[in-house]
């Protein structure tokens, strides 16, 4: 039994350690700038470690015509359908950025679940509600699910509560806070450096999960007797990790309350998902002795894990 123990922890230490750099949303972006009337200069202006042309493939409206980074209209202008393949695969999503000669400039975002968009030329952004709310919920939940820092947050509260009443009160904390902050970034009112937040979030991990761990029924800390508070307050540092994610994708203007919502959203369905196969996963072993025997070796790699993460961004701070 002991074997298994350690081999499960040890798993769990090798997929924590690969997912390190999960956290940032992969985001290409596309530039298409015209030069004349129903010609326009595209390129992909940014991506990761694998270029976005190797990955992704562009199909453009069937009036226009490619050739290389030379994109012609001809007088139907970049109206219709494009799509890119490929999205999902490497890249979480793609940000195509419209400039036309008359100064105006769109911004269109595509996922996997919605791999085209229509384009209506040069008059106003005409992306139905419905376009943008699933665009967006979709990127929520890809964005809490890839962060891995996020879900050991999460987790480290699930060991500090356990499954009772008080749960509810505390997820219900860390939802309203990170919202609360989450909105004020997004709308620009509050304006943090990314490698502060960051390694605060890891640090908040190495907090609640030790609290997790050293829990003493005689003597409680402020974290185990007030959870939701602790939620609270570290739920506002993880809300402006999550608007540096949505700043990246960017935020339609004509539709910012319906984005930003959505996001906010999808965030939430996707941290009620991890926490409800969770819940799952302990009710089918929860009387196996081996369960209670694995929750100290988790925790100290969970904690393990996340100063290894907190050295790393306080150390990239450091001129």
């Amino acid at each position: 039994m002991k074997l298994f123990v350690r081999l499960f922890i040890g798993l769990f230490l090798v997929l924590v350690a690969r997912a390190t750099t999960a956290h940032e949303m992969s985001m290409a972006e596309m530039e298409l700038r015209e030069t004349r009337a129903g010609e326009f200069l595209w390129q992909w202006t940014a991506s990761g470690a694998k270029p976005a042309s190797d990955v992704l493939t562009p199909h453009w409206p069937n009036h226009c015509v490619a050739q290389t980074n030379l994109l012609r209209c001809g007088e139907g202008g970049l109206r219709g359908e494009l799509t890119i393949d490929g999205v999902g695969d490497f890249y979480s999503a793609a940000m195509v950025k419209v400039y036309w000669l008359d100064g105006q400039s769109r911004v269109y975002t595509l996922t996997q679940r919605q791999s085209s968009v229509h384009l209506y030329g040069s008059a106003e952004d005409q992306r139905g509600m419905g376009e943008i709310a699933s665009a967006y919920l979709t990127l929520g939940v890809e964005h809490i699910l890839g962060g891995i820092d996020h879900l050991l947050f999460v987790a480290s509260l699930l060991f500090l509560v356990g499954f009772q009443r008080k749960l509810v009160w505390t997820i219900t904390a860390f939802t309203l806070a990170h919202s609360l902050t989450l909105a004020s970034a997004a709308l620009g009112l509050l304006t943090l450096r990314s490698p502060p937040v960051e390694a605060s979030i890891a640090l908040s991990i190495v907090l609640v999960a030790s609290e997790a761990l050293n829990r003493n029924a005689a003597k409680p800390t402020l974290a185990q007797r007030l959870p939701a508070l602790v939620a609270f307050l570290f739920g506002l540092i993880h809300g402006l990790g999550f608007a540096g994610a949505l700043a990246e994708i960017g935020l339609p203007q004509k539709h910012l309350a319906t984005a930003l919502v959505t996001f906010n959203l999808g965030v939430e369905i996707g941290q009620l998902f991890a926490v409800g196969v969770v819940f799952g996963l302990w009710w089918l072993v929860r009387n196996f002795p081996v369960v209670q025997r694995a929750r100290v070796p988790l925790l100290y790699g969970i904690g393990s894990v996340a100063a290894y993460w907190s050295w790393l961004r306080i150390a990239a701070m450091l001129p």
